[in-house]
């Protein structure tokens, strides 16, 4: 990351300060507008409880805040750009590697390239990346961070364009939920039973197309 932070360096205090953290709000009052117009109550719902966490990212300058706004902008480009935004937050600190389920499915390969390739310059610069490693880990227990729940904030407009993310939630549809397992588990039984190797190749072949559909290698 030193390509990206290196001009910050080189900038007097005063400008690098007034234009990270005036970009940084510019960019959040975009992701508020965007998703205002769309859910107004909800979305106020939601700045209200992460008021706090946004307030600290702000007041420190961490850069959590900014990962979480390209976590954010990842689901509005084509997938390279996606995957690239994606693996540069989750490089930077591992804790948004869960939004990669939030991108589109093509872009989570994307994203699996990129951090592939953030990998191996690390290791071409691997005296760097030990002494980044020691100063994680080296400072013993460290308190809660509550200041990683603004990557919160991330998760809206996947939520706010599906029209039920979360559907298997509600209780009205655990009945049709379980009674599609228990179909699934009897006929599954039923195969195996009378052919354990066509099965276990059946099983094989539909675990390898979810993956594959995951990542957007095929539909579903």
């Amino acid at each position: 990351m030193l390509a990206f932070f290196v001009p910050w360096a080189l900038l007097p205090w005063d400008v690098a300060w007034f234009a990270w953290r005036g970009g940084t709000i510019l960019l959040l009052l975009w992701t508020i507008h965007w998703a205002y117009a769309r859910h107004p109550l909800a979305t106020a719902l939601i700045v209200l409880a992460l008021a706090f966490p946004i307030a600290a990212n702000l007041d420190t300058g961490n850069v959590t805040l900014l990962l979480t706004l390209l976590c954010w902008g990842a689901q509005f480009v084509g997938p390279r750009l996606a995957g690239l935004l994606w693996a540069l937050a989750t490089w930077m600190k591992w804790v948004p590697a869960p939004l990669w389920f939030v991108i589109e499915p093509r872009a989570r390969l994307w994203g699996l390239v990129w951090l592939a390739g953030s990998a191996l310059l690390s290791l071409a610069t691997l005296p760097l990346t030990i002494v980044q490693l020691q100063a994680l880990f080296g400072f013993g227990p460290r308190p809660i961070r509550i200041d990683y729940l603004v990557l919160l904030w991330a998760i809206v407009p996947w939520w706010w364009r599906h029209p039920r993310p979360l559907w298997w939630l509600a209780p009205n549809a655990w009945p049709g939920l379980t009674r599609r397992f228990g179909d699934w588990v009897a006929g599954w039984w039923r195969r195996w039973q009378s052919d354990p190797v066509g099965a276990a190749a059946l099983a094989r072949r539909r675990m390898s197309a979810t993956l594959r559909a995951l990542v957007g290698m095929e539909s579903n």
